[in-house]
């Protein structure tokens, strides 16, 4: 019973490193080597991630720079990064990609608040689906006679206060990861 339970703590716990490293992905702003996690580069017919093919890093505030480790390769990262959506220009010097990272508007703000908002409801979601699976196990638990009714309540009020416990944990990081884009 308890085992059902810590389970789906640590479901629940994936979940919000999920929505945690998410949140890394969204461009606020600052320049953040995240923002290229998503991002494949076409390497002698292999999609590779730019961080397996270069040096990423923030040389000031608002530009990340990108240094492959092979020279070659500057002219695919460069296209796969404008291919991307990240909706960054990279300067390129021969050596390095330098991706400068503008001063959000307004309206791009509040479309990254939305993004967010949205990455919030889907990390609910799948908090809610964790807690009706278990209640299922339960209710097998129940049939099956391994547990009785009592024990059924008893565990089904423990697995509804983790769900609220991280639900309101995505909603606190959400609130977090709004006023950090709104103040920038």
């Amino acid at each position: 019973m308890n085992e059902q339970i810590s389970n789906a703590q640590s479901k629940m716990e994936k979940c919000l490193k999920s929505l945690e490293h998410e949140f890394s992905t969204v461009r606020a702003g600052r320049a953040n080597p995240a923002v290229l996690d998503r991002i494949l580069v076409d390497y002698y017919g292999t999609p590779t991630p730019i961080q397996q093919m270069a040096a990423v890093s923030v040389s000031e505030a608002r530009i990340l720079v990108v240094q492959p480790w092979d020279k070659t390769q500057l002219k695919p990262i460069e296209k796969a990064i404008l291919a991307s959506d990240i909706g960054i220009t990279p300067t390129n010097d021969g050596s390095v990609l330098r991706l400068a990272f503008p001063q959000p508007t307004e309206d791009r703000r509040r479309e990254l608040v939305k993004q967010i908002k949205k990455y919030g409801e889907e990390a609910k979601v799948t908090i809610r689906n964790v807690r009706r699976d278990t209640m299922e196990k339960f209710k097998t638990m129940k049939k099956n006679s391994e547990i009785t009714e009592d024990d059924m309540k008893n565990l089904e009020k423990d697995i509804q206060k983790l769900t609220d416990k991280f639900c309101d944990n995505v909603d606190a990081a959400v609130a977090d990861k709004e006023k950090e884009i709104m103040s920038i």
